[in-house]
């Protein structure tokens, strides 16, 4: 089967695709692809490989050869899965595969901002330490995790991990219910009640018509001030106005994020053009560690292999 690879930029050179390449007859990489060039590099392929390139129902009835869209992610809102479907076009995802990757990230975002890791470097850097009165320089202090109340919001592979570390370091956590759930499942917590008793509020949660802006004004208003918020899922989660409000009227202490709404921004995106001190912004890197990268591709050779053999591994349709 011929397969193209639309985005392969999305990943680090240096991967090993061996597995990936013995699943089909001839794949061809292309960097980065616009929505102009998507019909012309795709329009004789059997299997199109996509991370977030665009595949709506225009392109895909205009690909007759096409048998098998795999998303090389978890989420699924760059592929018209419904158009898909009538089309006959099986779709698959990964997922599971950056557990270890997003929840390092979220515990060293969160080791450095509680233990101002990067003040105390800069003491002894800048002479600062050298030039004390003491033996100890407590410059910006530091902060325990064990005791802070960690909220989970979204308990798939990712929130589970995080959790697990967060236990590791003696806090206490909150799962998350669903918002406006009318039963509240044994293991969780209502929504409201992590919002306003969580320190670290950790977002693993997919978007969907119901998550898109979550938090808001209204959810803000309902935090501690001294909170923080980590999202690593999706940057529409979040109404950017309304945090940067939240945080400028100290009613937030800080917000990290890996994603944004739109990606990559613009030069003038709001949060961006802030330069909050408040904010900790990195560009969608607490998936990609090199095990994870080579773990999400050897998940996309296995999808096409159990396609091939009629099995429906992780397929969306």
């Amino acid at each position: 089967m011929r397969a193209v690879f639309l985005d392969y930029q999305t990943f680090s050179p240096s991967l090993d695709l061996s597995v990936l390449r013995q699943t089909v007859s001839k794949l061809d990489l292309y960097p980065v692809t616009t929505p102009a060039q998507v019909l012309l590099r795709s329009i004789d392929a059997e299997i199109v490989l996509s991370n977030k390139v665009i595949l709506n129902r225009a392109i895909l009835s205009q690909l007759p050869h096409l048998k098998l869209i795999c998303i090389t992610a978890t989420g699924i809102n760059n592929v018209d899965i419904d158009a898909a479907r009538e089309l006959g076009i099986a779709v698959t995802n990964v997922s599971g595969y950056a557990k270890n990757s997003v929840a390092q990230y979220v515990f060293a975002q969160l080791l450095a901002y509680y233990s101002q890791i990067e003040d105390h470097n800069n003491n002894t850097r800048t002479g600062q330490w050298q030039a004390s009165d003491t033996f100890c320089m407590h410059g910006k202090g530091s902060d325990e995790l064990a005791g802070k109340t960690m909220g989970i919001i979204g308990y798939g592979a990712l929130g589970s991990k995080v959790a697990t570390i967060a236990r590791a370091f003696d806090m206490r956590v909150l799962i998350a219910e669903r918002p406006k759930a009318v039963t509240i499942r044994i293991d969780r917590v209502a929504f409201e009640q992590v919002i306003s008793q969580a320190d670290i509020i950790s977002l693993h949660c997919p978007q969907t018509a119901e998550t898109e802006g979550l938090f808001d004004k209204k959810i803000f208003n309902g935090m501690k001030d001294s909170a923080v918020l980590i999202n690593t899922a999706r940057g529409a989660l979040i109404n950017n106005h309304d945090l940067l409000a939240a945080l400028n009227n100290n009613q937030l202490a800080c917000a990290i994020l890996d994603v944004l709404e739109q990606e990559p921004p613009p030069k003038d995106h709001i949060l961006l053009a802030a330069q909050s001190t408040k904010l900790k912004i990195t560009a969608h890197i607490a998936w990609a560690s090199q095990q994870a990268q080579q773990a999400l591709l050897n998940l996309v050779a296995a999808n096409i292999k159990a396609f091939k053999q009629d099995e429906r591994t992780n397929r969306i349709d």
